[in-house]
């Protein structure tokens, strides 16, 4: 089984470290807390906390009791951190100035490459268009169940023996299903990689989708549904989905629900993938140990066969339903809070105004204004986050946090008021001049320190289209925007009233500030 959703709704792919918490495991302009300009990270999630993932999203547990003065801790970590960043600052360097070279297959597949002999690996990322947004009407889950299968049999090869040769081979394959893309990845020795891409041609290509592994894959999936059922949180984050978006597809958890599940057949599977695996809708990156002619020929063997074109039906887009505060009362120690506002899509001329705002309000770890004023200064927290959250059809800033239950109302009503005041004021100088060094300086920690993610964060650039030259171009677009710029985004986006979701007991009645 690989990166099958085993029933937890996928969290957001908020845009990585420009000020938002990353979208899916692996990659990074959209990967699961990191940091950059992107937009999906496999492109997972929706307008939830934060991680698209394969197992359960996790209850609160324990009340926490932050303290005031413990964040001296976190920010002497944060010291360390940042020490540690500027050692390995000149081999990030490098890879910053790395050489991305587009090669296009004699059949027309086209991938981006990067070239490293240094290390005998080799690490492949796809995606096509085209996620659990498809799941028809009636068969949700669809899409989630079909990433589960390919590597339990294709071809020739039964599940057994495919997983056998997949070993044989010294490789790692995995599939994951998104909002908008179904994602790919293999990682191979470049001394195996004629056996390793004869095995993702196979399973890209002949899928055999069996009876017995569909089975075993679809009860794994529905127990992990069952179990969500009795999670607050998870009830939650399905009752704010409805509740934002409404009957758009978007509202649906990635993993489907058990009706669905039962209805899906073998032959609506091969459907679907006859559907979504064509030449059209793909994007690829390569990084490793193999030159352009050799990768040429691998992109037509892996893919060159495939349709020419999809057949996906349309999704529409869909403005978040804000202005609404949505109470979900479960009799918990702690308190967790959501809030949305109206977002920016990744192709707006005001988007790194929005990313330099969002990470000066909430995005940074240790620094933000939230930080500073729910954790710090009165101890209600131990994290609290603002995100941008790009999705193909719809976008939001996303803040969220948790408390002790009897200071929810309290938390609440200051989260508001540090949004207030950066709408009315925006940000300072000095917060600007250092957002921008930060984020200048740390694209490459947190985007370029392994070849797979090198090759996500490439495959997300194809899907943003933003130029294969980006990189090279990326700290001049932040140093750009100015102080005004960032002013008027904050007054844009921040001054809606939001939408406001509150899981735990009943708010309590504050003084003069009624429930926050």
């Amino acid at each position: 089984m690989m990166g099958v959703v085993l029933g937890t709704s996928t969290f957001p792919s908020p845009l990585v470290g420009e000020g938002g918490s990353a979208r899916s495991a692996e990659t990074d302009e959209g990967c699961w807390k990191k940091r950059d300009l992107s937009r999906r990270a496999l492109r997972a999630g929706s307008l939830q906390g934060c991680a698209p993932s394969s197992t359960p999203h996790p209850s609160p547990s324990a009340t926490p009791s932050p303290t005031r003065g413990e964040g001296k801790i976190y920010r002497a970590f944060a010291t360390l951190c940042f020490a540690l960043f500027f050692l390995l600052l000149p081999a990030l360097a490098a890879h910053a100035e790395m050489n991305i070279q587009e090669v296009t297959s004699k059949k027309g597949v086209t991938a981006w490459l990067v070239e490293d002999h240094s290390i005998p690996l080799v690490a492949v990322r796809f995606v096509f268009d085209g996620g659990t947004a498809q799941d028809p009407a009636g068969k949700e889950g669809l899409v989630n169940l079909m990433t589960g299968l390919f590597d339990e049999g294709a071809g020739g090869l039964d599940s057994e023996a495919f997983q056998s040769k997949l070993d044989d081979a010294g490789a790692e394959m995995s599939f994951q299903a998104a909002r908008d893309g179904t994602y790919g990845s293999m990682r191979m020795l470049s001394d195996q990689k004629d056996e390793a891409f004869g095995l993702l041609k196979l399973a890209v290509n002949s899928p055999r989708f069996d009876q017995a592994p569909i089975d075993r894959i679809r009860a794994q999936v529905l127990s992990g549904i069952l179990a969500n059922e009795r999670d607050p949180n998870t009830v939650a984050q399905q009752r704010w989905l409805r509740a934002i978006y409404g009957q758009h597809p978007y509202a649906r958890p990635d993993e489907g629900n058990k009706e669905g599940l039962a209805t899906i057949t073998a032959a609506d599977l091969r459907a679907f993938h006859k559907a979504n695996f064509a030449r059209g809708g793909l994007r690829v990156a390569v990084v490793g140990d193999i030159d352009a002619a050799t990768l040429s020929g691998k992109l037509d063997e892996v893919f060159g066969d495939l349709p020419d074109k999809q057949a996906l039906a349309p999704v529409g887009d869909v403005t978040p339903k804000l202005g609404q505060q949505l109470e979900v009362n479960y009799d918990l120690p702690q308190t967790s809070l959501q809030l949305a506002w109206p977002g920016v899509k990744r192709s707006d001329p005001d988007f790194y105004a929005a990313v330099l705002m969002n990470e000066i309000l909430g995005g940074s770890t240790f620094t933000s204004r939230l930080y500073e004023e729910v954790r710090e200064k009165r101890g209600l927290a131990y994290g609290v986050s603002s995100d941008l959250v790009d999705h193909e059809h719809s976008n939001a800033l996303l803040v969220t946090t948790a408390t002790r239950s009897d200071r929810a109302a309290e938390t609440l009503l200051i989260v508001r008021q540090v949004v207030k005041e950066m709408a009315e004021k925006g940000p300072t100088a000095e917060e600007l001049a250092a957002t921008k060094k930060y984020m200048i300086g740390a694209y490459a920690i947190n985007n370029l320190d392994s070849s797979s993610s090198i090759a996500a964060t490439l495959v997300e650039l194809q899907l943003d289209n933003l130029g294969i030259d980006y990189i090279k171009r990326r700290a001049a677009l932040i140093d750009a925007v100015t102080l005004e710029d960032v002013k008027a985004e904050a007054r844009k986006l921040l001054s809606a009233d939001p939408a406001v979701m509150v899981i735990g007991p009943p708010l309590v009645q504050i003084a003069g500030g009624g429930k926050g």
